[in-house]
């Protein structure tokens, strides 16, 4: 893998300290990283765009990274926090060519609410596919999001940190280990 792509949850921008920490542990093996920030937090607004919005921003740093160390699309990963690394997915899911993914607490339901599942596109995920996650992840516990992702046909690695909320808090260092590791892997 040349390049690596890291999208932020919804709540925080491309210097999110998880981002941050897989980009210093990543980028010391030669991958380059690139954080970006979605549309709606360089204009200073609090509420998300729209997926398709969000999409396209993936598939253009996706794009653009490529063409900048002059690679096929394959050699560049795509990945982030929750709502992050979800656009990546569906990114990936609707035809953007990626080597893997890399999903940092995947919001696989809002809190509560086990009907609003967001898996629709996870048939169409054919690349190697990483979830880091926490136990007492509000938003996916680990039986509801083992489930679900057995339906991803390429394949997939749960690692799950023990007592982690979907925050993460102070596992900063740990998730950037996992994810260094596991991409060095492919």
């Amino acid at each position: 893998m040349a390049g690596l792509v890291l999208t932020p949850g919804a709540s925080a921008g491309r210097d999110q300290p998880a981002l941050v920490a897989i980009d210093e542990a990543v980028s010391v093996s030669g991958v380059r990283v690139e954080r970006i920030d979605f549309p709606y937090r360089l204009a200073g607004r609090r509420a998300p765009d729209k997926a398709p919005v969000l999409i396209a921003t993936v598939v253009d740093a996706a794009r653009t990274l490529a063409a900048r160390l002059q690679v096929a699309p394959r050699r560049i990963s795509l990945g982030g926090r929750s709502m992050g690394g979800r656009m990546c997915s569906m990114a990936v899911a609707d035809g953007l060519a990626a080597g893997a993914l890399v999903l940092v607490s995947y919001p696989l339901h809002p809190p509560g609410r086990l009907d609003r599942l967001r898996i629709e596109h996870f048939p169409a995920l054919d690349v190697p596919c990483l979830f880091v996650s926490g136990t007492r992840d509000a938003f996916g516990s680990p039986e509801e999001l083992e489930s679900a992702t057995a339906m991803i046909p390429g394949p997939v690695t749960h690692v799950w940190l023990e007592g982690g909320d979907h925050g993460l808090r102070g596992k900063d260092s740990q998730v950037a280990g996992i994810v260094k590791d596991w991409v060095l892997a492919l």
